[in-house]
């Protein structure tokens, strides 16, 4: 366990100081009615006796305490057990509980992010959920060490009040051509995972070609957080976004901006992913709690903000989106450590970035 930790010991001591500034906001829900008579279909009874005995469950997630807090309530509501809730960025829950592990810390019970599989294996316990087995492959660790609970498609975005999606072009070398948008497009500096799907797609040369022509025609503004990016695309403050992730367009949209997403080739798909604490000071409450997210009660509730579902049994908000993205090459990715470094080493070089 300290020979991996130590691998990472780096990543984490860099970000502490940015970390401890942020100081990642926990955020507990008002008192919750005792649970109902009748458990949720969800619930094992044994399973769900026990979680109520540890009294509490805490959970580490990026997900923004708008969508995330109606999320456990329901939990709370379904169960009668409290909700620890603590928000903060990917990179910094990835330190937070890097560091944490180092201490010897047994702090959280589950964590909800993107970054879980780049966590090692010593601080994830593998654990079995049974609605699970319509999920797509890729979206469970060959190691049961997580499950995907919402999907990241990758696509670009335009303000709708300055372009028209009929106008936009249908693959990425035909964007790089649009020299007109020069210097009103945006991009996340840090979209490791498109450049990989580029690669995928494209092979290597031509994948370093495009994105080159795209950085050199059109001239983007590197925007720090996907969030902060389908932001200033609804607002006006950029006319388009060569990628963002769909869902984050779709919510910015839902909240009343004029912005929309169109599919090219390729799609890149990664997920937000759960996973459970090998030292869960509340094991059975952890379980259960995973139980739930990925229950159709539970994703049911994440779809209605505007992220997408990974059970195909749970309609997206707005409907018909994955029948959409799935039209085009969508290629999963799924980053070890190893492939996190190698891929945001490329990123950075194709972006000019430091």
């Amino acid at each position: 366990m300290l020979a991996a930790l130590d691998h990472m010991r780096r990543v984490a001591l860099a970000a502490f100081s940015a970390f401890a500034l942020m100081g990642a906001a926990a955020a507990q829900s008002p008192p919750q009615s005792p649970p109902p008579a009748t458990p949720p279909s969800w619930a094992e009874p044994a399973l769900l006796k026990a979680a109520q005995a540890e009294g509490s469950v805490t959970v580490y997630s990026s997900v923004n305490e708008q969508e995330g807090l109606p999320l456990w309530q329901l939990f709370e509501k379904a169960t009668g057990i409290k909700v620890n809730y603590v928000r903060s960025s990917d990179n910094g829950l990835l330190s937070r509980i890097l560091l944490e592990g180092r201490a010897g810390q047994k702090s959280w019970d589950v964590v909800m992010t993107t970054a879980v599989s780049k966590l090692p294996d010593a601080l994830l316990q593998p654990f079995d959920l049974k609605e699970a087995a319509g999920l797509r492959p890729e979206a469970i660790s060959k190691t049961k060490r997580w499950y995907a609970v919402y999907s990241n498609y990758n696509s670009p975005a335009i303000n709708t009040r300055s372009l028209k999606i009929a106008d936009m072009p249908a693959t990425y070398e035909a964007m790089a051509k649009r020299t007109d948008l020069a210097g009103k497009v945006a991009f996340e500096p840090t979209d490791s995972q498109w450049v990989y799907a580029m690669f995928q797609l494209y092979g290597e040369a031509r994948a370093r070609t495009i994105i080159g022509n795209l950085m050199t025609n059109l001239k983007p503004v590197p925007v720090d957080g996907h969030l902060a990016l389908a932001r200033a695309v609804g607002l006006g403050e950029y006319q388009m976004a060569i990628n963002n992730f769909t869902n984050l367009t779709i919510n910015v949209g839902m909240s009343g901006n004029p912005t929309d997403y169109w599919v090219m080739d390729p799609v890149a798909l990664f997920y937000g992913q759960l996973g459970i604490s090998s030292g869960a000071p509340h094991p059975k409450a952890a379980q259960l709690a995973a139980d739930f997210v990925i229950s159709k009660e539970g994703q049911t509730q994440i779809a209605s903000q505007g992220r997408i579902p990974v059970r195909r049994d749970v309609p997206t908000n707005p409907p018909g989106v994955i029948d959409r993205l799935e039209k085009s090459k969508v290629i999963p990715v799924v980053f070890s450590p190893e492939d996190e470094r190698k891929w945001q080493q490329i990123t950075k070089q194709l972006f000019n970035v430091r």
